[in-house]
């Protein structure tokens, strides 16, 4: 949508248990939600990326466990989606590994100042987050196939763990995703770099 934690110092591990019930990530923003489209799973490249920003602020959260495929694998992630989000100081990277004539190489893609990143209607397939973590009128252990803060149309399996809240406010956000989906995305100031060496958000 994992390491955070929640209002206060929460370590990771107790994070990921507890939004993810024991269930064992923007290069490519601009797809359209449909009804349940989203509900549970994305095809992804394989490749994960990272996100970084200095503050997240989103309405309409909702979060379950969920699974991304592709790239001969499947990877178990943290389906986390908001109505609406903004982040500061945005960043993003993806490392690219052993590309002919050059070898690895990091493309990163910046967009500084507040609200650098704005999104609404969007899913991310997390596989990790850290960060100071608070939910306004928060709802844990709900059933995941009967969430309605988040985007229309987007639930898990019946049955399934999840949680919800109005607002979701993340401090120092450092997240490793496999995929993100958003109805709009808007990147103020942005600006894409390629890195021969050290260059990814964090």
């Amino acid at each position: 949508m994992p390491q955070s934690r929640v209002r206060g110092r929460t370590r990771r591990k107790l994070f990921a248990g507890v939004l993810v019930a024991g269930l064992t990530g923007m290069a490519v923003l601009l797809a359209g939600l449909s009804q349940g489209a989203l509900a549970a799973s994305f095809a992804v490249s394989g490749t994960s990326f990272k996100i970084s920003a200095d503050r997240l602020q989103g309405t309409g959260f909702v979060q379950f466990g969920g699974v991304d495929s592709g790239g001969g694998a499947a990877h178990p992630v943290a389906t986390s989606a908001f109505r609406t989000v903004v982040l500061d100081n945005f960043c993003q990277s993806v490392s690219l590994r052993s590309l002919p004539l050059v070898g690895d190489v990091t493309l990163r893609i910046a967009s500084t100042g507040e609200e650098g990143m704005a999104a609404t209607n969007i899913v991310l397939g997390v596989a990790e987050l850290s960060g100071d973590l608070t939910l306004e009128n928060p709802q844990i252990g709900v059933d995941a196939g009967q969430v309605s803060k988040g985007p229309a149309g987007v639930v898990g399996q019946p049955g399934g763990f999840a949680q919800q809240a109005d607002r979701a406010a993340i401090a120092m956000p450092r997240m490793a995703a496999w995929s993100a989906a958003a109805y709009t995305l808007r990147l103020k100031n942005s600006k894409l770099t390629l890195h021969t060496d050290a260059g990814e958000c964090y």
